[in-house]
């Protein structure tokens, strides 16, 4: 899996638009036919403009454009048929299903260059996304990795949450975190952490001093007052829960200093344990909250066992009857093996718990040390 990044977007397959383009077709058909057989008051011309109408809905303008040509020939046969092409009534309804034709044609024009538009805008979200929330790799160090993101919005590839990993000379470093907020303000305070965890991971020798680093860097944009003004947040109000962590490889340990973000789980054995450190520092961006420096507390890390780490999303996601996810509970239950089919299961259960929908950005990430 390594990273992957899941959204709701609607796609167009080419059964579906076939069994779309029957209907008009069909409608043509059927209004011909039942209209050359009715009697002489009753007219049903007037419904083969739906024809065209509905073509538009899904077709671009040379399908809608055949459509209504259609819909104007099968009008002219069932004037000839019943009465002339002269007969006034029958001239009226040519007239006004060519106009209506040529609207809805113009329509599907304007629909068709939108969705060309949105495509482009897709593609740019997407390089964006690569540039600021990097791919990991399937394996650093001693390390299997997956990781996967999991938006909200069907037209959103990023939002607030974050993950990266960095490759340092005896270990690997790993950093998950949530901006709180939306929007824009959010995604650019989540490049900013993670532009500098990128910057200092390697050459800072201390997971504590890594940390203080990356306080720093979120702090520092936050002295100047109504920088969330948009979202009605008060400057300084801005924070980032997160969670870094350090694991050597020649020892079976992490080291973990977390900052209000939600404990992550090792698998063991079988079992699922949270990792409660003692003393939680507050997140990022709360300075003025710490009254000690940040410390890293050792949790065992054999050789087999998961570490997985997530974002509130996962964790707050309720079902129809309000129910939280119980995301240890459906760990521990898991049989499987790896990271990425842990993933892919998390991913599953996940989206069934939400109905489909989740109502807020998610991130996982696992990381597994080799036998």
């Amino acid at each position: 899996m390594g990273t992957a990044r899941f959204a709701a977007h609607p796609g167009r397959s080419r059964g579906t638009y076939d069994i779309r383009l029957a209907l008009p077709l069909s409608l043509i058909v059927l209004v011909t036919v039942v209209d050359i057989l009715a009697p002489p008051e009753v007219h049903l011309g007037p419904f083969l403009v739906a024809a065209p109408a509905l073509t538009a809905s899904f077709a671009g303008p040379r399908t809608t454009g055949l459509i209504g040509a259609l819909a104007v020939l099968a009008q002219a046969v069932v004037a000839v048929v019943r009465t002339s092409l002269t007969d006034l009534n029958h001239s009226l309804q040519i007239i006004s299903l060519v106009l209506i034709s040529l609207l809805v044609t113009f329509l599907a024009h304007l629909r068709e260059r939108h969705e060309q538009q949105l495509t482009q805008l897709r593609s740019v979200a997407r390089a964006a996304q690569e540039v600021v929330l990097r791919p990991l790799p399937h394996r650093i160090g001693p390390l299997r990795l997956a990781a996967v993101y999991l938006a909200a919005e069907a037209e959103a590839q990023i939002g607030g949450d974050l993950y990266a990993a960095a490759r340092t000379t005896g270990g690997s470093r790993f950093l998950i975190g949530d901006v709180r907020g939306k929007g824009l303000e959010a995604i650019g305070e989540a490049a900013r952490l993670l532009g500098a965890f990128r910057a200092a991971a390697h050459w800072q020798p201390e997971l504590p001093v890594l940390t203080a680093y990356l306080e720093a860097a979120v702090s520092s944009d936050l002295d100047t007052p109504g920088d969330y003004a948009a979202d009605g947040e008060g400057g300084g109000e801005a924070f980032t829960t997160a969670a870094v962590l350090d694991i050597p490889d020649r020892s079976s340990v992490l080291e973990l200093i977390n900052c209000g973000h939600p404990p992550p789980l090792l698998l063991h054995g079988g079992g699922v344990t949270a990792l409660e450190v003692g003393e939680q520092a507050p997140p990022l961006g709360l300075t003025a909250f710490m009254t000690t420096g940040f410390a890293a507390q050792d949790f065992p890390f054999a050789a087999g066992d998961i570490a997985l780490l997530y974002t509130d999303g996962v964790i707050e996601t309720r079902d129809r009857h309000g129910t939280f996810y119980p995301l240890a509970e459906r760990v521990a239950a898991w049989s499987g093996e790896g990271p990425e089919a842990l993933l892919r299961h998390l991913c599953d259960d996940l989206r069934r718990h939400a109905g489909g929908h989740l109502g807020d950005d998610a991130a996982l990430v696992a990381i597994e040390r080799e036998r």
